[in-house]
């Protein structure tokens, strides 16, 4: 049991004052996602530009009353609050979790690597989740925070421990290794991740190896770990512990033969690539290690099921939004699904189909107990259950204002099913893998084809603080997300800028910033194009315009005089070379009397456009902008009597050109992983990948041609790949005919023939193994947005907002 007390004691550090007394049960570190709050402890932990000691009102506000600081806060702001003053509040939470540790002497399965740890983590749950209670890392919580949040989970009703252990710089895994303390350590694949702050890839070895200085067993290949000096257990290589005699690859199916301990043993996967064999292999090793027994372990590695740990967010019918979280049934996975559910249901009801959960635990009562809180917590307003023992104890844990309906099986829901039932909602589907929910999920799809756009949530929020890492404290951010956000979608993509703690939004026109608020967006909205007919809609839904000549001055302030409404807020737009919207310096300063004189607008930024921030040979031009614009600003402040905004910094000049920052940025097409020529971040991540399917393979013979106008006449036997894509969806017809480039199995494919309305032909003679249905990527991180647009003689803009709406776009968070 911890108090705030105890854990002071723990830390070393100084009661500040003393309030609140709770029993410690949970951690706390984002003040957006507080569910426990009586219970909780709030570190105020400095992660990137954020520094977690802005957010303790926030998290007081949302009941915390148990603070951890490394920073003077106003203790007389946080009445009856208990707060610690430490040294360093996240190396304090790593002594929390070192303490904890020390705690339970049960085996602790620590992994490292550079691929493939989460993946052997969950297969492990997956194969022994049924003969031990078992407590993991959460999805990828394998960082500096991540594994103490982890380490912390463990109680008393915990037979065995699984954590993974993440590093990016020499000297980390140090730390790792005092939290996890492993007891049997599992190495993986060690590759290419995070190799740039390592001088050698055998040093960045031996850096992850000293995560099993005092491990009693560890697991790798033996040519890895053959340096470590605890007993090994290697499954390659001379005297390997289990060694591999034979690997059978079926068309889906893979059999393995090897030896141990002088016996033949063997299992079967549901898998034929290599990065899953041999991540199947190291979790048969430690199933051997731990004695497990072998013959269930024979029939669950049959039934392996692929590890995603993106959440997937679709569109389905009725206007309904649908996660598919349909593999796993955990409280871990279930408070992360239920996150991320709150942070996209923009005001949406929120519906969760849950099934049994088959989480050993000691009290079925307390396990359904705690879900039931977590469903009220964050507000969950219909609960489908499957399965009758969940039904027995969950009927009479949910609240009366959760609306609740009961299936004994996930048969018995699917004959029920009626698509009328769901409507505008946000609806989880949460099940074990043995109800088969994905049946479930086939339910709400809507019908469309097999091309679609998947956006990664996790690249776009990993891009924001990429940029943001490069501001100066206080300088905020606005993200564009006009053209549906460069045909990302807009309020999935505008809910996450928000959760990340973008400032302001930018959009082309009203309609679009409509859209955003009637979604629940709550962050101010820069309407770039506002014109007369718009003027309601931008009261109506409280959107800020951008004021960029004397007639839109004049038309707005007319129509906010009729309304009876002063004070709006706009913003203004310099013309300092662009030559497109604004104001001319000309016009300075009669515009700067007006806005001064009038008490129906208040301006709460002023901006203007660079023409070319990422061409070194136009930065004298650059300059000459950034000067036109300074001369400007510092003529507004002379006639207003307010502070404003300045920002003039896009993607591009917030890399190039720093001494831009001013008071904001606007964060554009490399906010979604598309590199700026000669201003792109290193560490950026594709955020969208374009992909669809081979409809039909046929072989066309030497001198046939292929698709409309006979352009493409075959030099020799052929083998042709129909695509579900065409210029209906945003393929261009530019790429036809030799000029464009398709991935297939890893094999870029040229585009064969006319690209057509639905379909184009790639030529795959020279690809092995090509099978109608492969996926094949249009664009994405193995085939970058901007080599496409190479080939179409445009930029990454054009192809990315030519994207059609008839292509599904499905949304990904880890």
């Amino acid at each position: 049991m911890y108090t705030l007390s105890s854990i002071a004691g723990i830390t070393g550090g100084r009661m500040v004052q003393q309030g609140n007394a709770a029993v410690i049960e949970h951690l706390a570190y984002d003040s957006r996602n507080i569910l426990f709050a009586a219970t909780s402890v709030f570190f105020a932990i400095r992660t990137g530009r954020h520094d977690g000691h802005d957010f303790i009102a926030d998290a007081y506000r949302k009941g915390i009353r148990n603070f951890i600081v490394d920073s003077e806060v106003d203790a007389a702001s946080l009445a009856d609050a208990s707060i610690l003053k430490v040294n360093d509040t996240l190396a304090s939470l790593q002594q929390l979790a070192v303490h904890h540790r020390q705690q339970f002497d049960i085996p602790v399965i620590g992994i490292t690597g550079s691929n493939g740890k989460t993946i052997v983590k969950e297969w492990l749950y997956q194969l022994l989740h049924e003969d031990f209670r078992i407590v993991r890392s959460p999805r990828s919580y394998n960082s500096q925070l991540g594994v103490p949040l982890s380490v912390w989970q463990m109680n008393h009703d915990h037979q065995l421990a699984i954590f993974e252990a993440g590093i990016s710089m020499p000297g980390e895994m140090d730390r790792l290794e005092n939290m996890i303390r492993p007891t049997i350590g599992v190495l993986t694949n060690i590759g290419d991740a995070h190799s740039a702050n390592f001088d050698s890839t055998e040093q960045k070895l031996a850096e992850k190896l000293r995560l099993f200085q005092r491990a009693e067993a560890v697991i790798g290949p033996a040519e890895r770990v053959r340096q470590v000096p605890s007993r090994l257990f290697t499954w390659n290589g001379r005297d390997a512990t289990l060694s591999v005699r034979a690997v059978d690859k079926r068309a889906d199916h893979t059999n393995i033969t090897a030896i141990h301990h002088g016996q033949e043993k063997s299992i079967v996967i549901p898998f034929t690539d290599d990065a899953s064999i041999q991540n199947a292999v190291t979790c048969w090793c430690v199933t051997l290690q731990l004695g497990a027994d072998e013959g269930k372990l024979r029939t669950r590695f049959r039934e392996l099921h692929p590890v995603d740990m993106r959440l997937q967010l679709r569109h389905g019918m009725n206007g309904c939004l649908f996660i598919n979280d349909s593999y796993s049934a955990d409280t871990d996975s279930l408070k992360i699904a239920l996150d991320f559910q709150e942070q996209q249901s923009s005001g949406l009801r929120k519906t969760v189909i849950l099934s049994e959960f088959q989480q050993a635990s000691r009290d079925e009562k307390e396990l359904y107990s705690a879900i039931a809180r977590m469903l009220f917590l964050h507000g969950v307003h219909r609960v489908i259950a499957v399965g009758e023992r969940l039904h027995d104890v969950l009927r009479h844990q949910l609240s009366e204002d959760v609306q609740y309906h009961f299936y004994f099986s996930t048969d018995d829901l699917i004959r029920d099913f009626r698509s009328s039932y769901f409507f505008n909602e946000i609806i989880l589907i949460k099940g074990a893998r043995p109800f088969g929910f994905e049946r479930v999920a086939q339910l709400f799809e809507q019908k469309q084809h097999q091309t679609v756009l998947e956006v990664d949530l996790n690249a776009l929020a990993h891009n924001l603080r990429a940029y943001q890492r490069l501001l100066p404290p206080g300088t905020k951010t606005m993200a564009m997300v006009k053209a549906f956000s460069y045909g990302s979608g807009g309020a999935e993509i505008a809910s996450v800028l928000q959760y990340h703690n973008a400032d302001y939004l930018g959009v082309a026109y009203a309609d679009e910033g409509v859209e955003l608020v009637k979604a629940g967006i709550t962050l101010p909205v820069m309407v770039m194009n506002a014109e007369e007919s718009s003027f309601r809609s931008i009261v109506d839904y409280n959107l800020q315009p951008v004021i960029y000549s004397f007639d839109i001055l004049d038309s707005f302030e007319q129509y906010l005089g009729m309304q009876g409404l002063a004070s709006w807020p706009v913003h203004i737009e310099i013309d300092t070379g662009m030559k497109r919207l604004g104001f001319d310096a000309s016009d300075i300063i009669e515009m700067s009397r007006r806005i001064g004189a009038s008490s129906c607008v208040k301006v709460h930024s002023v901006f203007s456009h660079l023409a070319a921030s990422d061409d070194p040979l136009q930065d004298d031009f650059t300059a000459q902008q950034a000067s036109r614009f300074q001369d400007a600003v510092n003529t507004m402040r002379q006639h207003l009597r307010y502070p404003f905004l300045t920002h003039i910094a896009n993607s591009a000049a917030v890399v190039r050109h720093p001494e831009l920052h001013m008071d904001m940025v606007r964060l554009g097409i490399g906010l979604y992983g598309v590199e700026i020529e000669n201003s792109s971040l290193p560490d950026l991540m594709a955020v969208a990948t374009l992909r669809s399917t081979v409809a039909q393979l046929r072989t066309v013979k030497k001198g046939e041609s292929i698709s409309y106008n006979r352009r493409s006449v075959m030099t020799r036997d052929s083998i042709i790949a129909t695509v579900r894509i065409g210029y209906a969806d945003g393929y261009s017809r530019r790429l036809g005919n030799g000029r464009g480039r398709m991935m297939v199995n890893g094999h870029l494919a040229p585009v064969t023939g006319t690209v057509c309305m639905d379909m184009t032909m790639l030529d795959v003679t020279d690809i092995p193994g090509v099978r109608e249905g492969d996926d094949v990527i249009i664009f994405g991180a193995d085939l970058p947005l901007q080599r496409v647009a190479s080939w179409m003689e445009t930029i990454p803009y054009e192809v990315m907002t030519g994207i059609s709406q008839r292509v599904k776009r499905v949304y990904f968070h880890e």
